[in-house]
Order: C-alpha cells, then structure tokens, then sequence
C-alpha cells in the first residue's frame, strides 16, 4: 500500500540543527518519545515516520515526512490528523512549525466525494460558465423569520445565484430554523415563478457532531435546498456525517470560520490546503478559500494552489466550487476573476447590502460587474450604461 506524504515549514529552536528537528516531527507522530523506552519491540520499527527530504527556504526549513499507511486507520479522518497535525506544534525543538500540505493514496480515501461538485451546482442554478453571485444574510444575527425572507427575497430578485446565513445565525430563538427556512424558501419559489431562476439558500446546520445530520434532515424537509457548516469549528467528522448520510438530498456549503487561528500565521499552525483536501474528500460541494482583494489576508499564489486543490484531479471525486468571500463589492469584481478565473462563486454581503438603494439593486451591480467580466467590457465603460453598477463603483470604487 502506497503510503503518506506530509510536508511542513519549520524553523528548528536555537542549538537544534535542522536534521535534529525534522527528526522529532517524525519521531514524536509515530513511535517515538522524549528518552529510550524499553517497550519498543523491533516489530514496531516498521510504523517509523521517515524524513526523506529537508531544504532550506528563507530562513526556515522545507521537510516532507513519509508515513506509513499502515499507521492510518482507514476512513478515521480524525485519526489521520493526529497523526500529520498532532502534537508536534508543541515541540521544544522547533520555534516554528506549519503543516503545508498532505499527500494520501486512493487507498486512505474511502469516501464518496462530492455529490454535487461544481457541475451539479450548475445544473441546478442554471448556468454554464460564468461565475456565481452569493450573499450572506445580513446583519449576521437578529433578524426575525420575515426579514430574513425580506432580505433573501431582495437579493434573489436582484440576481444572485446563493444566499446563505452566516457562521453564527443557527437555531436561535429570535430566528428559529422551522420558522425561517419556510419563509425564505418561499420567498424564493416567488423569485422563481417571477425570473424563472433557481436560487439556492444554505442554511446553516452547524451543531454536534452527533446531531448535525438530524439537523440537516429536518432543514431539507422544511424545504432547504442547501445545507452549510462550519466545519472547523463543528469538527470533520460533523462533514463526514453529513456526506455520508443518504438523506442529505442537497448540496453541502462549507465554511471555515476559525481557519485563521491555524492558517494564518505563515510560519505555525497549519496551511489551509490540507483542509480543502479533506472537505474534497469528506463530501463539501463548496468551500470557502478567500480572496485576493478582500478585507482578509490572503496571498493569490496560495489561493490559486487551495483552489486547484478542490478543481484538480482527485481520484475521480468530482470538484468543489470555491468560494471567493470577505469584502467583495462590485469594484473588486474584476480583480478576484482575473486572477482565480470564472469557476468561482462570488460572496458579497455588505458589498451587496450596502448599496445605497438597497439590496436588490446591490445584486444587480454584482450581476453587471459579471457581466462586464465575461463580455470583455472595461468596468467603467460597462457602468454607464447601468445605473446600480455606476452607483456600487462612486460609492465603494474599483480594486
């Protein structure tokens, strides 16, 4: 069986050579410890992690660690991170250590995939190649049933192709879920009967991992036709539920709120693109990846290489449609598909819902500015002829 791959950034502790350090993330992940033990049979020696390659960066090291697959317990997603992302952050051997990126044979990825990908997504919106336009609900949380479905019915007129809650608008009382989903999705079957276009609304299921399928089940039955969760803090194991039970009819929206305690930091934690792997793996539809023009930090060469991680070949899983989100408005529109190309998903909430005539006319400057993008016309030029794009770029300008 093939085995594992891991590869980290590291800058060994002072008084550590670089081989030293190396050595103790593969040690300290498969059968080592601190001092020589007398327990260790020559039979175990097999299970070794191995250090195959170090090379220096910048000022930091590039080690890549092999694994062996048999340390892995098939299909334990949770065990395979204690393996490549356990307790080696906290070694006293390193200043600095950061999970880059993981390679796992066919043989450790028992999992279905996907079941609607990109191309399923389109299918059911609608569309053929251009990108997709999603919001957020805003204000994140206090809205009532009916002005969530206000909002949501604003937005889906106006154009978009999403609309989801944010990470923390789940169950709460002032906006109970049995309550809400029948009110938005009503609101758009109105936008259907009116446009003729389907619009999807992921609603947020994030809870227990025990609970979250249930959850899930109930949102579909009171009409959902997308799911999300928030899928570092619910766990992958909350996601693998989901993508392994038959009832989840839907498509699975994945967030990532609280990825940045471990991704952003470039010298420590853990990259995002391990993570993209696993929610390929685990079922995800869509996930979010960041953009290179928003209000989070983000590097387009690592954006590109997390979303080729979700487009790219994989098995034969189908591929996840990223989603490009944070501080979006019109003005950035050409800035995030010039560089992440048109397979992406767009995601404005106060770059729709800040438009000063409301936010039906926020979607539809989203929807111009595509446009423009995909008919080759300068944004300038294309806003001239169209009031609420014109409106978008003298409020928030381009880039």
């Amino acid at each position: 069986m093939p085995d594992v791959f891991a590869t980290y950034s590291f800058r060994p502790e002072k008084g550590t050579s670089p081989e030293e350090a190396a050595r103790w993330i593969a040690e300290e992940e498969t059968t080592g410890t601190w001092t020589k033990i007398g327990t260790t049979a020559d039979y175990v020696r097999r299970l070794d992690g191995e250090v195959t390659r170090i090379t220096p960066e910048d000022g930091h090291y590039i080690v890549k660690i092999r694994y062996p697959a048999e340390i892995f317990e098939p299909g334990n997603v949770a065990q395979y991170l204690s393996v490549v992302a356990g307790n080696l952050f906290g070694l006293k051997k390193l200043s600095a250590v950061r999970l880059l990126d993981m390679d796992f044979p066919e043989s450790l990825i028992p999992f279905p995939g996907p079941r609607f990908g990109i191309r399923g997504i389109r299918a059911i919106v609608g569309t053929t190649n251009r990108p997709h336009v999603g919001t957020i609900i805003k204000p994140k949380v206090g809205l009532s049933p009916e002005d969530t479905a206000e909002v949501a019915y604003q937005a889906a007129v106006g154009g978009v192709d999403l609309i989801k809650d944010d990470e923390t608008l789940t169950d709460q009382a002032f906006c109970p879920m049995k309550e809400r989903v029948p009110k938005v999705m009503a609101g758009l079957g109105k936008v259907k009967e009116e446009t003729g276009r389907n619009v999807l609304y992921a609603v947020n299921v994030t809870t227990r991992a025990d609970k979250i399928v249930a959850k899930a089940e109930e949102a579909i039955t009171l009409g959902a036709n997308m799911v999300m969760v928030d899928v570092i803090i619910a766990g992958f194991g909350a996601l693998q539920a989901l993508g392994d039970a038959p009832g989840i009819t839907v498509p699975i929206h994945v967030h990532r709120a609280m990825h940045a305690a471990m991704t952003r930091n470039k010298e420590h934690g853990i990259a995002m693109r391990p993570f993209a792997r696993l929610v390929r793996w685990l079922g995800g539809d869509q996930l979010h990846t960041g953009t290179v023009s928003g209000k989070m930090s983000h590097e387009a060469d690592e954006v590109l290489g997390d979303n080729a991680v979700l487009t790219g070949p994989c098995f034969g899983r189908k591929r996840v449609f990223p989603v490009s989100s944070g501080g979006l408005h019109p003005g950035k529109v050409f800035a995030e598909l010039e560089t992440l190309g048109t397979d992406i998903v767009l995601q404005a909430g106060g770059g729709i819902h800040g438009h000063p005539d409301g936010t039906a006319a926020g979607a539809m400057a989203m929807r111009q500015a595509v446009d423009a993008f995909m008919e080759g016309i300068p944004l300038e030029e294309h806003a001239k002829q169209h009031y609420e794009l014109e409106r978008a770029l003298k409020l928030w300008g381009i880039g």
